[in-house]
């Protein structure tokens, strides 16, 4: 299906973006410099921007962490950190971003900035400085690793606690990222409790690598606010209807579940049964530094891949906003900016996200 030549651009649809990870937000050009900056060789997939097209198997996950590695292995100071912050909050307002949530797990950055809580204060400062100086406002999720210590998490818990808000520059949740495959989610309940009593969302992936019964199994065990994925949800009827029921949304990411292997290609998400059944919807980009395509081309693989208009897009952007972790004044004017979006009326961009999805498809 292809968009009609009336619809309007996605560009200048009003929407949150709450699935986008810090080292994969970044520029290619910018891994470049700081490749240069640091004299760090980068892979071959990496310096020629080959984008992934793996297999979901540990295999496949495997070559994508040893990519992510390689790019994270590249940020070594604060000016690195605060431009990372910085740049993405400036492609997520060309594209219509109002609110970003940006999650870092500061473990690794920690060693080159004198520790866990300097590296996320300096994520922290970047994300107030990217709102003031940007028309998209930046908040932080910490993040644990599943391929860490249950223990290690806890500690990410108390630091995000400290620093935990609802506004730009805070921290607004607490998440669970890396392999889904790795560790018990068991292990990993006492850190959301512990986030959570700081009134921090609870934000954890699943649902992607693992199919239905993992996002059962993190819905009971987690209490999650929203689920990073959680795609598979569709695969099982009965699980599907708890999520819905429960109010959580799901942070979809097209372009990589198609990287990834998760499906074959970004047409095969189940993105319709998923919106179809009720449930709240976020589109996200996640890394788009190894996967392509950013924010705005996930809403053009929404209406050329799953032939959805111009409303099915505002009530994808809809959800993200009410889904996020934003205030309730910002989330009421960017919802009232999103209905203004749909009385405008004005023709299709020119190239911009749409070719985005068309080389991808390539």
């Amino acid at each position: 299906m292809t968009p009609s030549a009336c619809s309007r651009p996605v560009g200048t649809l009003p929407k949150a973006h709450l699935h986008l990870h810090f080292t994969g937000s970044m520029r290619p050009a910018t891994l470049k410099d700081l490749a240069a900056k640091h004299r760090i060789r980068l892979p071959e997939t990496l310096r020629e921007q080959h984008l992934l097209h793996l297999t979901p198997d540990e295999r496949g996950w495997f070559r994508f962490q040893r990519l992510y590695d390689a790019a994270r292995a590249c940020v070594r100071d604060e000016e690195d950190m605060r431009r990372i912050v910085l740049e993405a909050a400036e492609d997520d307002a060309a594209e219509g971003s109002r609110w970003l949530e940006l999650q870092i797990d500061p473990t690794s950055y920690a060693p080159f900035v004198g520790g866990l809580t300097p590296a996320l204060e300096i994520v922290l400062d970047a994300a107030r400085e990217a709102t003031r100086t940007t028309s998209c406002a930046v908040a932080v999720v910490v993040a644990a690793s599943r391929i860490r210590h249950p223990l290690d998490a806890r500690t990410l818990a108390r630091l995000a606690a400290r620093y935990a808000g609802d506004g730009p520059g805070q921290v607004v949740g607490f998440g669970l990222s890396n392999d889904e495959r790795k560790g018990s989610t068991y292990e990993f309940a006492p850190a959301f409790r512990i986030a959570a009593r700081a009134g921090l969302a609870g934000l954890p992936h699943s649902g992607e690598l693992l199919g239905a019964d993992h996002v059962r199994a993190t819905l009971d065990l987690l209490a999650p606010r929203r689920i990073g994925h959680g795609v598979r949800a569709a695969e099982d009827p009965d699980v599907l209807a708890q999520v819905v029921d429960s109010g959580v949304a799901l942070e979809v990411c097209p372009a990589s579940n198609a990287a990834l292997g998760v499906f074959p290609t970004t047409a095969g998400v189940p993105l319709r049964r998923l919106t179809e059944a009720g449930a709240v919807i976020a589109l996200g980009a996640d890394d788009p530094l190894l996967f392509g395509p950013r924010l705005a081309a996930q809403y053009e693989i929404a209406r050329v891949e799953h032939g959805m208009g111009d409303r099915d897009l505002a009530r994808l952007a809809r959800g993200s906003v009410e889904a996020s972790c934003a205030p309730a004044e910002v989330r009421r004017r960017i919802l009232a900016d999103v209905d203004a979006w749909l009385t405008t009326e004005a023709p299709a961009e020119a190239g911009g996200p749409a070719d985005a999805v068309a080389r991808h498809r390539r």
